[in-house]
């Protein structure tokens, strides 16, 4: 079953996420002050998303200097706490997305190969910029961890999309 592509310029479903560690949720789709990026990786079990991560943690101040930073999975409170705890990132680690979440922000979906890489189904890649009164500007999808988006690019396009209030590209 596929999912929907995304619909930039519309609002985006209103979801919410536990964060790691502490008791509160962060949550999209709401109308706030400040942009926000949402990463979504693939979970604990992939190497090439920790890579990701730790690449965002040595740059967040900047992205966090423009915007709001949501990371998310559909790992287990404890998985994503071992991976925070591991790799000391500072931003708010969210966990447990559901597939319903997954497929509502249009992103593909996979089931484990084995045991061994995980025990549910999980979200690949992606990366949503969504404007300050929720509707969607700009998304980045992948179907594997090979494709993932060049931080230090992202986020200069972004900063020219805020400072010159761009509209969204790609509806049509």
């Amino acid at each position: 079953m596929s999912s929907p592509k995304p619909n930039v310029g519309a609002p985006v479903a209103e979801m919410s996420f536990p964060v790691v560690g502490q008791d509160n949720t962060l949550t999209i789709g709401q109308s706030k002050d400040r942009w926000t990026m949402l990463f979504v990786y693939r979970g604990k079990h992939c190497p090439r998303c920790k890579r990701f991560l730790n690449k965002l943690n040595a740059v967040l101040g900047a992205w966090q200097e423009q915007m709001d930073v949501i990371v998310v999975s559909a790992d287990t409170a404890e998985k994503a706490a071992a991976d925070k705890a591991e790799f000391g990132w500072d931003f708010d680690l969210c966990y447990g997305m559901t597939e319903a979440q997954m497929r509502g922000l249009g992103l593909y979906v996979s089931t484990p190969l084995s045991e061994a890489e995980t025990t549910g189904v999980f979200a690949e890649p992606g990366a949503f910029a969504i404007r300050p009164n929720g509707t969607l500007m700009l998304v980045d999808i992948s179907n594997g961890p090979a494709a993932l988006p060049d931080l230090e690019e992202l986020l200069d396009g972004m900063i020219f999309n805020i400072t010159n209030d761009r509209p969204e590209r790609g509806t049509a």
